[in-house]
């Protein structure tokens, strides 16, 4: 089947955005309960565990990994990422630890003195160096496509949404001890790998595979696996997975953010089959908007791709809204974020009142587990 007879077929599947499949793997941070401090405790938590696969290591040892099944509702992934968050907490109890949904972390890093022992993030330290070392943690949501050809134009028209995807889960204001005035501190520290970069605007799925090959000999990538373009198809998975976002404070924030990614994903095939034409940003202009949605979150200005015309991510989801398949849950988890702030508001508020760093990060775990 050529590339227009299988959009035609992925069209006829998503007459509703649950028809595509999602999946969401989210990394957390383990914080002393005595300090607030990162704590070294990744594999004693997962020693707890008994090898359960849905909770995994990270590049550091004070982080975990979360990993849901294949999903095809929201309340089936909502179940999934709770009881995957309580089961990695109440070990990490056991071992006198917070686990916490934060993109930084909120006090300074011990560096790679705390990489784990794992010869392919040896590797990266080798080649990176201090930038293998920052510890972010990121939701990266993975959203099922019936073909490679398919998933790169639905890259290509993402492009314009990644700003807005990003504000939507800014929560990483707090690092080195200070607010750091940015609503996605993380974004700026992992923007420094030289693969964390926007899609290309590719016209094929060879085009896609030479832009990796490309990356990979002229050493700015390991391999295929370490290109991490903030949307990319997955190497391991048949999915387009995005990668631009913090990692969600809340349970409710990260079915908000798959929701929504699913849902553009969904509506990019409709408008590649319905010939809709968006407006074409460049890779400058991408990037200014990720700069200007981790500085100001929600409030950051942005170009709606439909009408050309610049706004605070904020009207630009209300005028969104109605071009989804089946708006109505996400429009509810937006009203209820918008009454509870973004996890980098939220995260500011619980920064005032805490006024030592092992209170702040008491207020954290607390606000993961909500």
């Amino acid at each position: 089947m050529g590339a227009s007879g299988t959009v035609a077929t992925a069209v006829a599947r998503c007459s509703g955005s649950r028809t595509l499949t999602v999946g969401v793997e989210e990394e957390f941070l383990l914080l002393d309960r005595a300090d607030g401090r990162p704590a070294l405790s990744a594999p004693a938590v997962l020693a707890l565990l008994g090898g359960d696969p849905h909770i995994k290591a990270e590049a550091m040892r004070y982080q975990l990994e979360t990993v849901t099944g294949v999903c095809t509702d929201l309340e089936q992934l909502a179940e999934e990422l709770t009881r995957h968050r309580l089961l990695a907490s109440r070990s990490a109890e056991e071992l006198g630890c917070h686990l916490v949904a934060s993109g930084i972390v909120p006090r300074h890093t011990p560096g790679l003195s705390a990489l784990t022992a794992d010869a392919r993030y040896e590797e990266l330290a080798a080649r990176h160096g201090l930038v293998a070392g920052t510890g972010t943690c990121g939701c990266h949501v993975h959203v099922g496509m019936p073909s490679r050809e398919l998933g790169v134009q639905v890259l290509t028209r993402l492009r314009p949404f990644l700003a807005t995807l990003l504000a939507l889960s800014a929560n990483s204001p707090i690092a080195g001890g200070v607010d750091t005035g940015w609503a996605s501190r993380r974004h700026r520290q992992w923007s420094r790998w030289p693969t964390a970069v926007p899609p290309g605007a590719w016209r094929s799925a060879a085009d896609y595979d030479a832009a990796v090959c490309q990356l990979i000999r002229c050493g700015r990538a390991m391999d295929e696996r370490s290109v991490y373009f903030h949307a990319r198809l997955s190497p391991r998975y048949p999915t387009v997975e995005l990668r631009v976002m913090d990692t969600c404070l809340s349970v409710e924030d990260a079915v908000l953010l798959a929701a929504m990614a699913r849902a553009l994903v969904c509506l990019a095939i409709a408008d590649v089959a319905r010939g809709v034409p968006i407006k074409t940003l460049s890779d400058r202009q991408v990037v200014a908007e990720l700069n200007a949605a981790a500085r100001h979150g929600l409030d950051a200005l942005a170009v709606d791709p439909y009408t050309s015309r610049a706004m605070p991510h904020r009207a630009l989801l209300e005028l969104l809204l109605p071009r989804l398949p089946e708006p109505e849950p996400i429009a509810l988890l937006i009203h209820r974020l918008d009454g509870r702030g973004t996890g980098a508001a939220r995260q500011r508020t619980m920064w005032s009142q805490a006024g030592t760093p092992p209170r702040f990060a008491q207020l954290l775990a607390g606000a993961t587990l909500r």
